[in-house]
């Protein structure tokens, strides 16, 4: 990771303090093989003074925590990228369902989101039991 704050006009975004840079490299978990490396940038307003490169690292991995943790569930588990739902406000609705239902399987200690909707839609009575009905 490197954080520059040396920006000297370099860049014409108002308001920007601090650029990141990190380097990811995707593995195989099999191999140990390094599949890809990707490198991501970010900006921030936020001074040295207020926001060190941990602290900034910090923010970076809480975003990634929601974003595996909620949206990829939603993405690759869930199916939400191939819904036709597109328009009114029903996207909205089929999402905020979504997030109940992982959310319900969470509270009731499933660690494997896909698993635990197999088990539902196997057995309708396990999953009215979640809801205690």
């Amino acid at each position: 990771m490197r954080v520059s704050s040396a920006l000297d006009g370099l860049l014409s975004f108002p308001h920007v303090a601090q650029v990141i840079r990190i380097e990811r490299t995707v593995d195989d978990l099999k191999t140990e093989d390094a599949l890809s490396t990707e490198t991501a940038y970010y900006v921030t307003s936020l001074e040295e003074t207020r926001a060190s490169k941990a602290k900034l690292l910090g923010f970076i991995r809480q975003h990634w925590e929601i974003e595996t943790a909620l949206h990829w569930v939603r993405d690759a588990t869930i199916g939400e990228d191939r819904s036709k739902v597109r328009s009114g406000s029903a996207p909205r609705a089929l999402a905020a369902l979504r997030n109940l239902v992982t959310s319900i399987l969470r509270l009731a200690g499933v660690t494997n989101i896909a698993k635990g909707l197999r088990s539902g839609s196997r057995n309708p009575a396990r999953a009215l039991a979640l809801l205690a009905l």
